[in-house]
């Protein structure tokens, strides 16, 4: 039987596979290896393997609260779209999850997170 370690460590491969959401993961490893830790085993396993809600469901909400937060979640916006988009979600469902967040995290956040997804679309041809 896997650890919490092991499911999350598989499924931030499924969802981010070398791309820049397992690079940021990684990436602390050097700095603060129980924040991975903890972003592999409650995260990942403990809340995104939960049953109940599929993974581009989650990805999509993700991807609201990374633009309610602004230009500080960027990186994160930028890793939850394209996780987004590998678990089935299309470019019209993504602009529809950030335009939804208008009037509740500004135009400005909005506008932001359009660039985001923008780049994110354009680096994977869509």
């Amino acid at each position: 039987m896997k650890t919490s370690y092991e499911n999350g460590r598989d499924l931030l491969e499924r969802l981010h596979g070398g791309h820049l959401g397992e690079r940021m993961v990684n990436e602390l490893n050097d700095v603060c290896p129980d924040f991975v830790d903890m972003t592999l085993e409650w995260a990942l396993d403990g809340i995104m393997n939960r049953p109940g809600m599929d993974l581009k469901t989650r990805e999509l909400l993700l991807i609201a609260s990374c633009v309610t937060l602004g230009g500080t979640a960027a990186p994160q916006l930028h890793a939850h779209i394209d996780a987004a988009l590998t678990m089935g979600a299309g470019k019209e469902e993504i602009v529809e999850t950030i335009l939804q967040m208008l009037f509740y995290a500004g135009g400005v956040n909005v506008s932001n997170a359009f660039r985001v997804a923008k780049e994110v679309f354009k680096q994977r041809n869509i």
